[in-house]
């Protein structure tokens, strides 16, 4: 697959002199510009290469960790099922996370229950 790196390049560029840092809270799904990136590290999609995101920690008002989601079924310890985001089955990839700084972050979806984020943080913390 053709990747178009020098378009995210400038998309970055934008993001990164015109976005302002947003304020956000664990536990919080949001739309957020992954953009394009090396090999099969989850990319976004669309003109921003947008993903939606669940906020697993915040370090300051700049930085924040995260992990993708996506509607793909796939069959491995490393997709958890979510849920419905916006109206469709979500998977969080939990093999992607990564951190971020919070200009990436577009808009807030929702948030998920604390009951649920603890039984995420389990899964991941077991994972490394």
């Amino acid at each position: 697959m053709k990747k178009d790196f020098d378009k995210w390049n400038i998309n970055k560029k934008q993001i990164h002199s015109n976005n302002e840092n947003k304020f956000y809270g664990q536990r919080e799904i949001w739309w957020c510009s992954l953009g394009t990136n090396i090999g099969f590290e989850q990319d976004g999609t669309g003109v921003c290469g947008e993903r939606p995101v669940l906020i697993l920690k915040g370090f300051s008002k700049h930085v924040c960790i995260v992990v993708p989601l996506t509607s793909s079924n796939k069959k491995n310890p490393y997709h958890f099922y979510l849920g419905k985001v916006s109206g469709r089955d979500a998977w969080l990839i939990t093999s992607q996370i990564r951190l971020i700084d919070t200009k990436r972050l577009i808009n807030k979806i929702g948030s998920i229950e604390n009951i649920i984020f603890e039984e995420i943080r389990k899964t991941i913390k077991d994972l490394i």
